[in-house]
């Protein structure tokens, strides 16, 4: 089932996600299995439980249709359940990011260029696993929304003010997309 996304201005999206208990898991497979064809269908390569209005520690990632221009992403794909990260690297790079919450709008974010990250897959087995590149952008990206924050915390402050107005027209649901959206 394709979930509606929810969008800057939604408080769901600036809470800290709770730890998902392994050992009460009912209907997650089921919520794994939406946000996967959600993301899908809103042309995303990234989703986090927020993003579809559950406030718990889980996200999913897959770069599949990047392969093309970046070939390390061929059959990437992770899900994740309470990731976190056990070390970053201190070099970094710069790359414009986009969000299915935040429609519209991209901007250059400075992120470490390599981590590693401890987290259960969907059979609860524990993994811990170093990525790097556009991978590692794409897990950090989703890890910020179970922290509460979203792209746009890492840009300047004069990039900030540039997008401002873009900003309140989404948080006042001024904005189109071809996905289904809610702002809460």
């Amino acid at each position: 089932m394709i979930l509606p996304i929810y969008v800057y201005g939604s408080g769901v999206l600036r809470e800290r996600a709770a730890e998902i208990d392994v050992n009460n898991a009912e209907g997650l497979q089921e919520l794994i299995d939406n946000m996967y064809v959600t993301m899908k269908e809103s042309d995303g390569v990234g989703i986090a439980a927020p993003q579809v209005g559950k406030s718990i520690r889980l996200l999913i990632v897959d770069g599949a249709d990047l392969a093309e221009d970046m070939p390390e992403l061929e059959g990437f794909k992770r899900v994740m359940i309470n990731p976190v990260a056990t070390w970053e690297s201190e070099e970094t790079a710069e790359y414009s990011e986009g969000c299915l919450s935040v429609p519209n709008i991209h901007a250059d974010v400075i992120r470490p260029k390599s981590m590693k990250v401890k987290y259960l897959d969907e059979k609860f087995e524990e993994h811990e696993e170093l990525f790097e590149g556009f991978a590692c952008r794409m897990v950090q990206h989703e890890m910020d929304h179970l922290d509460g924050h979203l792209f746009i915390d890492h840009v300047s402050p004069i990039r900030k003010k540039m997008i401002q107005s873009k900003l309140n027209n989404i948080a006042s649901g001024k904005v189109r997309t071809h996905y289904r959206i809610v702002k809460k």
